[in-house]
């Protein structure tokens, strides 16, 4: 191969130069140029989706009376004149036809040039249609879609041969509230009258349609704000006032929750992390929630994590011991580090470094959480999506970790227990350990506190720390008998 298909030139010849790639590629020889990836992409997960290149056909979804409702109930509907306004007399002028889809490619609006129309129904290019790829193959509609980007798709580069004659633009256009795709906007019209303008076009239209949703959210948010205050400040205990997607829009007291709930599949409860559960009652638009138990973490499990100097660790729940593996430890010790939560990429990278595979981090997070839910209070101790600890954690390296970043001298107990998990070779656990021994270090001689020194002194690290020694032989009094236990070699230092 020998290029890329970037330059736009004369439409009708690169077409012909498409279609000599596309049936290059289908067909497993070379091809004279490599499609633009955007295109090569999609034809994958088209011909992954069975989408016939040669007879495929997108599916009928909708008929004319169940269309109707989808278009009356659709969030795209009210920004539909404003579509008409900016694309339609362009549409009508250059021969094209507008369609506006829902999220999963179906056509719900179509207009445009009359004769434009007609040769778009011989294809199915109409209202209840659905052309996403795995129904379509690549289409400017579908592939926007699923690649969540302003595409243009010209002649060949359409997976099925009867839509090569077209060409193509779209851009999705995206829920304020959510961020998520709620549909796509497309101009479509024959190979002769394609612009390289025409993606800007629609990518500007659909930025047009985000502002104006985004407009009409902030009117239903005051509206809902304005009416139902009332109900949120009459709550015994801390609540919200939530979007229907679960924005807060007002909490009391301010700021005591994040700034987005996930709302429960089923039922009104809700998991609030570290404050607890609360539960949702709906609104005519939206949700008040209120905090159940304010109390926190009452009612809840207590994980003891005591992972300094110890090569064998032993978690406790609710004061039971939990024999662990090397690498359960290591990722209990990382979860607590990070109480918002890791995905299994992020763990893979904390424990294995850049080798690291989420697959093995799963399957260790399963037989993890099953270990844990064998024992009384166990279920739900860990969570997915992200993993993280929903319990109350006692570890002895936080508090040590939090003492050292206060400017506190830590406590003498900790200082003598020695390094965090002193076999892992975690990159997560290396990093920290690290940090706790040379903050512990700095500390204790910092303060010159002897009995701290003495504790640092007799950990594995501390025995062979020339400096530390040579203090405690300053510090101690001549007749202290812990003189004849410091090491020999600092015996005769200044």
């Amino acid at each position: 191969m020998t290029g890329h298909v970037d330059g736009w030139g004369d439409p009708v010849e690169r077409a012909a130069v498409l279609a000599r790639v596309r049936d290059a590629v289908l067909g497993g020889g070379r091809a004279e140029v490599d499609p633009r990836s955007v295109v090569s992409d999609s034809w994958r997960r088209s011909l992954a989706a069975r989408v016939d290149p040669e007879h495929g056909a997108p599916a009928h979804v909708f008929d004319d009376g169940e269309l109707a409702a989808v278009r009356e109930h659709h969030p795209l509907s009210p920004v539909l004149p404003l579509l008409r306004t900016t694309l339609l007399e362009i549409a009508d002028e250059a021969m094209h036809v507008m369609i506006v889809t829902d999220a999963q490619g179906h056509i719900l609006w179509r207009e445009g040039a009359a004769g434009m129309l007609h040769l778009a129904d011989d294809l199915e290019l109409a209202e209840g249609f659905r052309w996403s790829e795995d129904s379509a193959g690549t289409n400017a509609m579908g592939t926007s879609l699923a690649s969540d980007a302003a595409v243009q798709i010209h002649s060949s580069e359409h997976l099925v041969a009867q839509y090569h004659r077209f060409t193509c633009a779209a851009a999705p256009i995206h829920d304020p509230d959510t961020g998520e795709a709620v549909g796509a906007v497309d101009l479509t019209g024959p190979v002769r009258t394609f612009h390289p303008s025409t993606l800007a076009l629609v990518t500007a239209a659909a930025r047009l349609a985000e502002n104006h949703l985004a407009t009409r959210q902030a009117i239903r948010d005051e509206r809902l704000r304005t009416l139902n205050l009332p109900h949120l400040s009459g709550l015994d205990a801390p609540g919200a006032l939530l979007s229907p997607a679960g924005r807060v829009l007002a909490a009391t007291p301010h700021g005591w929750i994040d700034d987005r709930i996930v709302l429960p599949g089923a039922g009104d409860r809700v998991s609030l992390g570290e404050h607890g559960e609360g539960v949702v009652e709906p609104l005519a638009e939206g949700w008040l929630l209120r905090l159940e138990r304010p109390s926190g973490m009452r009612g809840r499990p207590t994980l003891a994590l005591p992972f300094l100097g110890v090569p064998r660790p032993v978690a406790r729940l609710d004061g039971r011991p939990v024999r662990l593996g090397a690498r359960h430890a290591e990722l209990l010790a990382l979860l607590a580090l990070h109480p918002e939560g890791l995905s299994a990429d992020a763990l893979a990278l904390e424990i294995y470094g850049e080798r690291g595979n989420p697959v093995t981090v799963r399957a260790e997070m399963h037989r993890l959480r099953h270990l844990l839910e064998s024992l009384p209070n166990g279920a739900g101790v860990v969570k997915t999506q992200p993993y993280r600890i929903e319990a109350r954690v006692d570890a002895d390296f936080l508090t040590l970790r939090d003492a050292l970043r206060s400017g506190a001298v830590p406590d003498t107990a900790l200082v003598g227990r020695g390094e965090l998990l002193p076999t892992s070779d975690a990159p997560g656990i290396r990093a920290l350990r690290d940090e706790l021994d040379v903050g512990v270090r700095r500390a204790v001689l910092r303060a010159g506190d002897t009995a701290a020194l003495w504790a640092l002194a007799r950990t594995p690290a501390g025995r062979d720390d020339l400096e530390l020694v040579e203090r405690l032989r300053h510090l101690l009094p001549v007749s202290d008998p812990r003189h004849a236990e410091l090491p020999d070699e600092a015996a005769g230092a200044p």
